[in-house]
């Protein structure tokens, strides 16, 4: 029983010193890519954006509006839809008017390519592009007049092939969305930054990817990810593949979250962990050490089930606490709501993180747009009728 007891109090110790150290990293990788600075502003080369959409999103218009108020030489919008009757077509048809002097092009076409129907759009799409710096954006996304600056500078080197942007969620009002947006910007995004600060190059995000025409006709274009679940993730692979970097660029882009019930929340979170299962399967299982609060509450527990906790038990979990409501607080400086107005779901958020990880080990399914889809262990998905 007494070594019972002890290998008790080891684990309990163990998984609070790795909860604390985990939870102060993700809030130093924070603050050090905070301190970034953009790269100068080169020659600017004339660029086509890509803007793939499906059906009209809370805010539509505003966030396609700023894509047309670019502080940019030369640049085409190319918009693109599967269905002439999506109403997201109409917003276009209204920024065409209001932008008359801008050149921008609408995309109504139903093929596929593959079962990705968001990277079958843009195929549909690119057949349009004029110019040879492709930039591609989510159409939840709303931008800053300089982000075209900031997201094509790098491309300038001729050694980086693809840029990226990490993304900051901005909830709709009901809980579901807040919920939703404290996933990214309080898990994703620090897991990100602190990968990002160690040298890692994996994180590539569809919020934002600007290549080189010719680096993505090296990859083999975008028919090369037309059936994977993770496509961006896949072209910064095969970037890399040629001898490339993928550069994280310094701009953040804000992208409008909208969760209506807890059942569409946990959808899309059940599929973006199992985007990450498929992508990191070894290590997905051990996924919960990066749970800081939740595993600092076990471990305690496990530690005092084995008996009088020492002092450093207290320390360590109080530093992760600290750590973790830090996390909360520094992405709200730039919220527009009440610094404290969403503090109360911070349980819930952490509970809720747990039971989609460990759901998403027992689903191939995914929902993406509507449809339905099983994903095999190679990231390939297929469209369930």
């Amino acid at each position: 029983m007494l070594l019972i007891h002890r290998v008790m109090a080891i684990v309990g110790l163990t998984g609070l010193l790795f909860a604390a150290g985990y939870a102060v990293l993700n809030v130093l990788a924070m603050l050090v890519w905070g301190r970034r600075r953009p790269l100068a502003p080169c020659a600017p080369a004339p660029v086509t954006l890509l803007k793939p959409l499906c059906g009209a999103e809370p805010g539509l218009y505003e966030h396609l509006r700023s894509f047309c108020r670019q502080d940019y030489g030369q640049y085409q919008i190319i918009f693109g839809v599967r269905d002439p009757g999506d109403p997201a077509c109409a917003v276009v048809e209204r920024l065409m008017a209001e932008f008359p002097s801008l050149p921008m092009d609408l995309v109504v076409n139903p093929q596929l390519h593959g079962s990705n129907f968001k990277v079958s759009n843009l195929i549909n799409m690119i057949a349009l592009a004029r110019h040879d710096v492709l930039a591609m954006a989510d159409s939840d996304a709303w931008v800053r007049p300089d982000y075209l600056t900031c997201v094509t500078a790098p491309l300038s080197t001729q050694n980086v092939g693809l840029v990226t942007c990490v993304y900051h969620g901005v909830p709709t009002d009901n809980v579901w969305s807040r919920l939703g947006a404290m996933y990214i910007n309080e898990w994703y995004m620090p897991s990100v930054l602190l990968a990002w600060m160690f040298g890692h190059q994996g994180y590539v995000s569809g919020q934002t990817v600007s290549l080189r025409r010719e680096t993505l006709d090296a990859i083999g274009g975008l028919r090369a990810v037309a059936n994977d679940l993770a496509d961006d993730y896949r072209l910064g692979e095969l970037v890399r593949g040629l001898g490339l970097e993928v550069v994280l660029s310094s701009y953040l882009v804000e992208g409008e979250h909208h969760e209506p019930r807890l059942a569409s929340l946990t959808s899309h979170e059940t599929r973006w962990m199992s985007t990450i299962r498929v992508l990191r399967p070894h290590s997905f299982r051990w996924m919960f050490l990066t749970f800081s609060l939740p595993l600092a509450c076990a471990a305690l527990l496990l530690a005092a089930a084995a008996g009088p906790l020492p002092a450093v038990a207290g320390v360590l979990f109080w530093t992760t606490a600290t750590a973790r409501l830090t996390l909360h607080f520094l992405h709200r400086l730039r919220c527009r709501r009440p610094v404290l107005s969403d503090l109360w779901l911070l349980p819930a958020r952490d509970v809720l993180l747990c039971w989609v990880w460990c759901r998403s080990f027992f689903t191939s399914r995914v929902t993406w747009r509507g449809g339905e889809f099983d994903v095999k262990a190679d990231g390939v998905m297929r469209h369930l009728s």
